[in-house]
């Protein structure tokens, strides 16, 4: 099973992400984790995406594309992979259908993940991560026990620059002009699958089954 999960910044592609790979043992790959990895190393690769993606603005085509190509073709999927993050425009779109014909991995669905947009604001300003394992708590919906101090390695909370509201708005309005397009690409192939992004764990179970026709899930 090949899916594209598509959303807002926020909409939850992640979490859903998690729980599909936990219960379906199917891939996750996430531009975003990559590049933030990249950064973290400070390798060429996140040097040259920082930039863009500090001041909330896309990646360009060419440096993505080449990703994720080069991620799929090494890659090992015995049971399918899940792209978050990507395809963020029409090229993109374009680009990817060019490299899964070659690598012969079709996709099955595209899972687009709706909320509102103020919603979403709320979600991702009150995002804090733990600067040293990662973690991700927020200040109203999953709070630490300690104000600004994870629970887990007892690191410092800290609030990513892409997380903070201008950015946001920013990421916000680009998805609207650029991505949203992408979902009438996908639906003249009959491949959208929508998911309410207000989900909880067992309506996840659901829609994987009822809607994506996977059985075989082991919770």
């Amino acid at each position: 099973m090949n899916l594209l999960i598509m959303g807002k910044p926020g909409a939850g592609k992640g979490t859903l992400a998690s729980i599909m790979q936990d219960n379906y043992h199917i891939t996750h790959i996430s531009t975003g984790n990559i590049f933030r990895e990249e950064i973290a190393k400070q390798s060429p690769l996140g040097i040259a995406v920082e930039s863009f993606i500090t001041k909330g603005e896309l990646v360009p085509d060419e440096l993505t594309n080449n990703i994720v190509k080069s991620v799929l073709t090494q890659g090992h999927f015995p049971n399918g992979f899940m792209l978050d993050g990507y395809p963020r425009t029409k090229d993109q779109a374009i680009a990817l259908d060019r490299i899964l014909t070659e690598l012969n991995m079709p996709l099955n669905f595209v899972v687009d993940i709706e909320v509102d947009d103020e919603v979403l604001l709320k979600r991702i300003t009150g995002r804090r991560v733990c600067s040293g394992c990662n973690t991700i708590y927020h200040i109203s919906l999953h709070p630490s026990i300690k104000q600004d101090v994870c629970d887990v390695c007892g690191g410092i909370l800290i609030q990513r620059e892409d997380d903070k509201e201008e950015s946001v708005r920013k990421r916000i309005q680009i998805y609207n002009q650029k991505t949203e397009p992408l979902l009438d690409y996908y639906r003249q192939k009959n491949l959208i699958v929508t998911l309410d992004g207000r989900f909880k764990r067992e309506d996840v179970f659901e829609f994987v089954e009822t809607k994506l026709g996977i059985t075989h899930g082991n919770h």
